[in-house]
């Protein structure tokens, strides 16, 4: 129809008339008072237009001798839009495209607000689902590339061993001590590590029953010898340990920004500190308070635990979890924290002439807490009918605010602890008898890949939104 001759527009009255719509092929002969109805629409706007140019905005082409417009759309869907026009309402079958159907309609400046309710819920559901599907592929493509990423970092540092003195003998122990299950001499020395620390806790809290305490005639206490003798074989051990590790390390500069060696060098300091400080004490009896300070340090023993890290995947994907679900936490505690305000106000306002326990309000801040965390120690009860419904709706408000986030708390773990095994079987299948040659289990297309998806999916939901916002801001003005 290109190239056709035009008459001209300005006496012509769309009004009174019958137009011809030809979409894709598909034509239809659509009556003038029916698009009229919908005037904000493309093809009630048609009907406004005096002139080629005015046209040709809202078209693809025209002919005026037929008076047909001319659309180069998808012929399947424009049915939907032929129904809008007759009836008023869209309607959604089940096997369409939510996405096609939705930049259809969008196209013919159809709002989404005229689905029928019939359709409604299943139309808007279907297009939530892909969001959820796509957080989850987002997430599995977050955790992969992780992945891929820390497995070439893993490369790259045993890399550094082939220049270095004695690089092949280093790299072996590098491997053996910095990663469990690697070979033999790593699960032995695993195991070793983890009867140590256990034993180190162990001895810490049988150290302070009195039944394993010697007490002198004057009524002063010390601690047993033989726990001594564990303690100290126990710090020996773990600075063996960490010294091991250093002296293997591919980068000294970036050995201590590791947290897990972070871990190591706080579970021995304190004891060193402690002997310092108690060398300073014998010295000089004025400076007697620094004795406490050795006594604070005493307690911090207990964080040792936290070298079973090293040892155990799940305890290194719950630290992974709570580094990158800073925002579900904080969620978590913004609901908590609005609960117990709400709940200790009320419970105080019903509770202060009636109960000593609740008569105050940071009274009722403690008993709101554990009562949102449905902890219930019982200490505090509200003791009148309306103080117990409280208390009731306090308990019901504080396991839906726990759960919420715990949900999403528990996704990402679950993506952290599969992206862990992934690089545990990486790093165990790695073979460097004759040097860095290749990368072996890494797949450096799929990585590629991986990127450039992650970029295009970007790029793809910056186009999507800004088309549907400028739609939205049309309909509303």
């Amino acid at each position: 129809m290109t190239g056709l001759s035009l008459r001209d527009l300005s006496d012509v009255d769309f009004e009174d008339s019958e137009i011809s719509i030809n979409v894709g092929g598909f034509k239809k002969k659509m009556k003038s008072n029916t698009l009229l109805r919908f005037p904000e629409t493309r093809l009630g706007k048609l009907l406004s237009c005096h002139s080629k140019e005015s046209i040709l905005e809202l078209c693809d082409d025209y002919d005026d001798a037929k008076n047909e417009f001319y659309f180069d759309r998808n012929p399947e869907l424009f049915p939907y839009v032929l129904h809008f026009y007759n009836t008023g309402k869209l309607h959604v079958m089940g096997e369409l495209c939510v996405f096609s159907f939705s930049q259809e309609i969008e196209y013919w400046g159809i709002n989404e607000f005229f689905i029928d309710s019939c359709c409604s819920y299943s139309y808007h559901g279907r297009k939530m689902e892909p969001d959820q599907e796509k957080w989850e592929d987002h997430s599995d493509q977050e955790s992969t590339t992780s992945s891929f990423d820390e497995i070439l970092a893993f490369y790259n540092d045993a890399a550094k061993f082939d220049k270095q003195p004695f690089g092949k003998v280093r790299r072996q122990l590098w491997l053996a001590l910095d990663n469990p299950g690697y070979s033999v001499l790593s699960r032995i020395f695993s195991v070793l590590s983890i009867m140590v620390v256990l034993g180190s806790i162990v001895t810490m809290c049988l150290n302070s029953l009195s039944d394993f305490q010697i007490v002198h005639n004057n009524g002063s206490t010390e601690e047993d010898p033989r726990f001594e003798i564990v303690e100290h074989f126990g710090i020996a051990w773990f600075t063996f340990e960490l010294v091991a590790r250093f002296a293997v390390a591919p980068d000294f500069v970036k050995f201590f920004k590791h947290a897990l060696n972070l871990i190591d060098l706080m579970s021995i300091l304190p004891f060193y500190i402690t002997l310092i400080v108690n060398l300073v004490v014998e010295s000089s009896p004025a400076l007697a308070n620094l004795g406490r300070v050795a006594q604070v340090l005493r307690l911090m023993r207990i964080f040792r635990i936290l070298k079973l890290a090293r040892h155990s995947t799940g305890l290194r994907s719950l630290g992974a979890t709570l580094k990158y679900s800073y925002r579900e936490v904080g969620l978590l505690l913004l609901y908590l924290s609005v609960g117990i305000s709400i709940f200790s106000v009320v419970a105080y306002t019903i509770e202060k002439e009636e109960n000593r326990g609740l008569e105050t309000i940071p009274a009722c801040w403690w008993w709101a807490t554990v009562s949102m965390t449905t902890v219930g120690y019982g200490d505090v009860v509200p003791v009148t009918t309306a103080g117990r419904l409280t208390a009731s709706a306090c308990i019901l408000a504080g396991i839906l605010v726990v759960v919420l986030p715990i949900t999403l708390i528990f996704n990402k773990f679950s993506h952290f602890y599969r992206r862990q095994k992934q690089l545990e079987s990486a790093m165990r299948s790695c073979d460097f008898d004759d040097g860095m040659k290749v990368v072996p289990s890494v797949n450096l297309r799929d990585y590629y890949a991986y990127k450039v998806k992650s970029l295009m999916a970007s790029l793809t939901n910056m186009s999507r939104s800004t088309p549907s916002e400028l739609s939205l801001n049309d309909s509303l003005h």
